[in-house]
């Protein structure tokens, strides 16, 4: 844990057992991958680097902190680290940990490869030629992260990242492929999210075609959105706050308040959470995803991804596509295995998704703490096997493996409770307002679905497995508020607060926390 805040730029160098801070004056306003570079060449090229970019200097609050290998930490945590001076934490060693019973983690690992190998294989993005498959450092499966080199370094390609600028170039014309790649390479180079800057862009443009912002009023080229020339001055602008930058550098629904209310009624078509983030996977489509949304400040990308992971293959397969395999009953074994009951598969309800939201967080936060792959973990579904329905032990029993402590499905998930409360203690404290701030934005209340990206005819599994489509819904608002009683009682906290309780508290073992929010008028 890195506290306080240093007087002059440093990065911190953690090698052989020690803990260094040393200057880092001659790195301040560098972008990450030169400062990356640097690093490596005075350090040894084995060591890993994860630094920033000026837009985490300059305090922009979606900035983010890049690794030498293009792994990005999201949520303005590279603000974090800006506000702190701390330019880059780089570490070195060549020791491996070794775990309490090496040879039954070795048999975990054999079956989770068979679970797991080409899971993803040949899914999503490719530029044949180009791009070639590149796990993470330490992974032994993969997934579908691939890399492509560029003037003598390599480059990510992958994921939502790939998409930041990609529509907008094609659509602009010319070499839609160079352009693409070269804007996330202008994101990562300042350290800018590009699940905020894509909802961005589209934002501009739509402001500009209806005579909200002008090129003049912005300073950049809004009717040239698609081109090197405006994502080059975009990621500029905000990344060192010039100009109108410094207003999106804010954030775009902060920036959206200040040119008026149609500035602000166009952010529906394109940000879905408070934190300006991209319209992904919609809770009109999948209820239970409405909770995961409401009660954290920002996307939870990895508990969104569980259920809808799941849907999209079970889509795949009702339309007969090669990526199809999780046919309706697979489906509502996972929800009997993985979500608390068949209700939670029957998309149609909201009966059962408030437990299903419970139990996907305290999942999800175990498997965070754990450090395991979002894409790999939980193993819910299996693609090659005669039955499609993961196994939800594993992660138990790779802890167990790993440190010889005996632990079930049930503990960790408590763990992951634990945590889960915890956090909440802390948004709390930060004013978040319990009942009140769990709240989602007000055009998935108030405007139907029409379609989402990975499921155009918004089909579901409804009733006994019977194929609906969610299009034309709403988040109803008694229907929600009624979902987050329903959700508080499954909690043990406050219901018509949302606030924690003593007594909770207590049962997970944190009533050393309780005094501070008790003084704060934040405990029942």
């Amino acid at each position: 844990m890195v506290r306080g805040h240093a007087e002059r730029p440093v990065y911190l160098y953690i090698h052989d057992g020690t803990a260094e801070i040393r200057n880092a004056a001659a790195l301040w306003g560098k972008p990450t991958f030169e400062v990356a570079d640097s690093l490596k060449a005075e350090l040894g090229q084995g060591v890993s680097v994860l630094t920033i970019g000026p837009a985490a200097e300059n305090r922009v609050i979606f900035a983010t902190m890049i690794t030498d290998d293009g792994a990005s930490g999201a949520s303005g945590l590279g603000s974090v680290m800006g506000s702190k001076n701390l330019k880059a934490i780089v570490v070195a060693g060549d020791k491996k940990p070794v775990a309490a019973d090496p040879a039954r983690l070795d048999k975990l690992a054999g079956r989770v490869l068979q679970l797991r190998k080409d899971t993803w294989k040949n899914w999503l993005n490719d530029l044949p030629g180009r791009t070639s498959l590149r796990a993470c450092y330490g992974c032994g499966i993969g997934c579908f992260r691939k890399a492509y080199q560029h003037q003598g370094r390599r480059y990510k390609f992958f994921c939502q990242a790939v998409h930041v600028y990609w529509g907008a170039a094609e659509q602009y014309g010319g070499d839609s492929t160079e352009v693409g790649l070269e804007a996330v390479r202008l994101c990562d180079r300042y350290g800018l999210d590009t699940t905020v800057m894509q909802p961005l862009i589209e934002w501009l443009g739509n402001c500009y075609r209806e005579g909200v912002l002008t090129e003049k009023e912005s300073g950049l080229p809004l009717s040239k959105i698609g081109s090197l020339e405006f994502i080059d001055g975009l990621t500029r602008k905000i990344a060192y706050r010039e100009g109108f930058g410094g207003q999106l550098a804010q954030g775009t629904a902060r920036a959206a308040a200040g040119l008026g209310k149609r500035a602000q009624e166009l952010l529906n078509a394109s940000i879905l959470t408070r934190a300006n983030e991209s319209r992904d996977y919609d809770p009109r489509l999948v209820i239970t995803n409405s909770l995961l949304y409401a009660t954290e400040q920002r996307r939870p990308i990895n508990q969104v991804h569980e259920l809808t992971h799941a849907l999209w293959m079970w889509r795949n397969w009702t339309r007969g596509e090669e990526h199809g395999f999780i046919s309706t009953d697979d489906f509502i074994n996972i929800g009997r295995l993985f979500w608390g009951g068949e209700a939670a598969a029957d998309f149609s309800t909201y009966e059962g998704k408030a437990l299903a939201a419970k139990k996907i967080q305290d999942r999800a936060l175990a498997k965070e703490s754990l450090i395991l792959c979002d894409f790999l973990w939980p193993i819910i579904w299996v693609r090659f096997a005669d039955s499609h329905t993961g196994d939800p032990t594993l992660e138990s029993q790779v802890l167990s493996a790993i440190t010889g402590r005996e632990i079930d499905r049930a503990g960790l998930d408590a763990i992951g409770e634990r945590v889960f409360n915890l956090q909440r203690a802390i948004f709390l404290r930060q004013g978040w307002g319990g009942r009140r701030g769990d709240r989602l934005l007000d055009y998935l209340h108030n405007e139907p679905l029409e379609f989402t990206f990975f499921n155009p005819d918004c089909i579901v599994p409804g009733k006994n497995g019977e194929v609906v489509t969610r299009k034309g819904a709403r988040i109803e608002r008694k229907d929600f508020e009624d979902l987050k009683s329903e959700y508080y009682t499954l909690r043990g906290w406050d219901v018509p607060s949302g606030l924690l309780t003593e007594k909770k508290l207590h049962d997970l073992g944190l009533a050393d926390i309780a005094p501070d929010l008790k003084a704060r008028d934040l405990l029942k």
